[in-house]
């Protein structure tokens, strides 16, 4: 089959192609999907013009940007995915402290052209995520504590909605538009780019502390303490998981973000609990540390997540998480949680489509293996962890929604009046749900 759209100038694989299953490949390798056209754009305009080509053919779109998805959004049965992965330029003002970033773009080409003046803001944690996914769904990060989600430091974006217009979003135009895109997620339309207010960025004083397993609910008690009183500069994530021999572990994932004389003074009880059986804090470029975990989240392995926010780490909370581990179904396999607060907990929560920001606990629980025939019995650990600690829950972080999860799980990411706005945003922009295959929300 040949296929061809008007006025496109980027590359169109079909499943004719020699190159089809490598471009329909994402990063979670439980995902298998047939799209029926992908449309590497090179600009603006492409995409216009393949946003058009779908609404005529009738096919629905799926939106391709620079980085991974753990549902795997990012391709669908029969669609148009619009592949944002050739535009990935990133240009930095630095006197007006902002970057303009194209929506391929990966955290790691930000942090590269960023951080050659010395500036940076909230990116997540690894250097391939990219910069659209992530922002669009709030953008937790290393940075967060310090200067805000990655989706409050957006102060302006362009996109292509439903009916092939090229709208621009900031507080001054279209300013309803920029608060829907401020967690709100894919649905609005093509974002083909994103202005970020940048921050002096410059080392770190980061790393990994190792503890024994045996040690998880002692860890995580002191860890709940810890949090709870650690400046801003402070981000700390916890993880029950397992070292590269495979073995069992609990660790403290840490940055001080600022002078490294401060944060040898921030960090210090938390090295000095245990003592850790490896420290390996040390101070490194922020662009550094922003791919220290790329090696632990590689492309291809299948991947299952479940995830809540939690207000609190309560001790019946935390002992679920520790009995709940013994368990687990794969030495690839982890319970993460994030710790946010900070500069997230002091942004109005009306001021964004982002909600839940005074639950400063993020818990995900990510199930990966290698035998395909351990598929079930992986999935199955990370669903009844999941359940257990769900009591204690408060909603979910739209960006770990898992493969599978329904409308009412999209509806807790946000709560009853932000969906509704959310979906009232929907048929303004996109009112036959033409962009349907994300964390959708429904056209009001």
């Amino acid at each position: 089959m040949v296929a061809t759209i008007e006025a496109f100038r980027g590359q169109i694989i079909t499943a004719d192609d020699p190159g089809y299953d490598a471009a329909r490949s994402v990063w979670n390798g439980m995902i298998d999907k047939r799209p029926a056209l992908i449309a590497h754009c090179l600009d603006t305009a492409d995409v216009v013009a393949a946003v058009k080509h779908a609404a005529a053919a009738g096919l629905g779109v799926a939106i391709r940007g620079g980085g991974h998805n753990a549902a795997g959004l990012a391709v669908a049965d029969g669609a148009l995915v619009i592949d944002l992965t050739r535009m990935r330029n990133v240009t930095v003002d630095p006197v007006s402290r902002t970057a303009r970033a194209e929506g391929g773009a990966n955290w790691g080409d930000f942090d590269r052209a960023t951080a050659a003046h010395g500036l940076g803001t909230t990116g997540g944690a690894i250097s391939s995520t990219g910069i659209g996914g992530l922002t669009l769904g709030g953008g937790l990060g290393w940075l967060m504590r310090s200067y805000g989600l990655a989706c409050d430091n957006m102060i302006a974006a362009e996109l292509v909605t439903a009916d092939g217009s090229v709208v621009h979003a900031s507080d001054t135009e279209n300013p309803e538009l920029l608060w829907g895109l401020r967690g709100g997620g894919g649905n609005f339309g093509v974002v083909t780019s994103f202005t970020f207010k940048l921050h002096p960025v410059s080392t770190v004083l980061a790393g990994l502390l190792v503890h024994p397993i045996e040690r998880a609910r002692e860890a995580l008690h002191f860890y709940r303490d810890f949090t709870a009183s650690a400046p801003d500069a402070v981000t700390a994530f916890a993880t029950l998981t397992a070292s590269p021999e495979g073995m069992p572990i609990f660790a403290f994932l840490a940055c001080y973000n600022g002078p490294t004389a401060e944060g040898e003074i921030a960090l210090k009880p938390l090295r000095e609990f245990g003592p850790p059986l490896a420290d390996e804090i040390a101070e490194m470029p922020y662009t550094t540390l922003q791919t220290t975990l790329d090696n632990e989240f590689p492309h291809g392995l299948p991947v299952y997540w479940r995830s809540h926010f939690a207000p609190s780490l309560n001790d019946d909370l935390i002992d679920i998480l520790a009995t709940e581990f013994a368990t687990v179904a794969s030495p690839l396999s982890q319970i993460l949680i994030e710790n946010a607060g900070g500069a997230v907990s002091r942004i109005d929560p009306e001021a964004t489509a982002f909600d839940h920001r005074h639950s400063p606990y993020n818990l995900a629980f990510i199930s990966r293996w290698t035998d395909p025939a351990a598929a079930d019995r992986n999935i199955e650990w990370t669903r009844k962890a999941w359940s257990a600690a769900e009591p204690h829950a408060r909603g979910v972080y739209v960006n770990y929604l898992g493969v599978g999860e329904n409308q009412d799980r999209v509806r807790a990411a946000y709560g009853p009046a932000k969906y509704d706005r959310l979906s009232a945003l929907k048929r303004q922009y996109d009112p036959t749900n033409l962009f349907r295959f994300n964390q959708n929300i429904t056209p009001k």
